[in-house]
């Protein structure tokens, strides 16, 4: 996979196997940058059903897709940076990243989507 040039914001960083990178906002204004600025058409946006928690991106690079266990794992992360996080199995909203987009005047870190999936998932992050 590619090197990203490090975005403006403060985010966590993760590598998945096979060299995918997730990225998770860690404040409101972050998960806006991430969401609306750095999330590009092909990636995959993901945040916790009905709780507060950090939006995450798993980055995808032009004519790539990733497999099944990736995107599963990308979801847990997104469940770990949630209020979720202590519970079982977290339902977490996933969707391309051109399929994300801000409300006027809406508060930092709303978002709405379509084209949604939801995935079950436990919490975690990679070791």
């Amino acid at each position: 996979m590619a090197e990203y040039e490090r975005p403006r914001a403060d985010l966590f960083e993760y590598e998945l196997p096979g060299g995918w990178v997730v990225w998770a906002g860690k404040t409101d204004r972050d998960n806006d940058i991430l969401s609306i600025k750095l999330v590009g058409p092909n990636d995959y946006w993901f945040h916790v059903r009905g709780m507060p928690g950090s939006h995450v991106v798993l980055r995808v690079e032009k004519g790539m897709d990733p497999d099944r266990d990736t995107i599963k794992a990308a979801a847990a992360i997104a469940a770990w940076h949630s209020k979720g996080r202590s519970g079982g199995q977290v339902a977490v909203s996933c969707t391309r990243g051109r399929y994300v987009s801000k409300p006027r005047r809406a508060d930092r870190g709303t978002v709405t989507i379509r084209k949604e999936t939801v995935i079950k998932v436990r919490p975690a992050i990679p070791e």
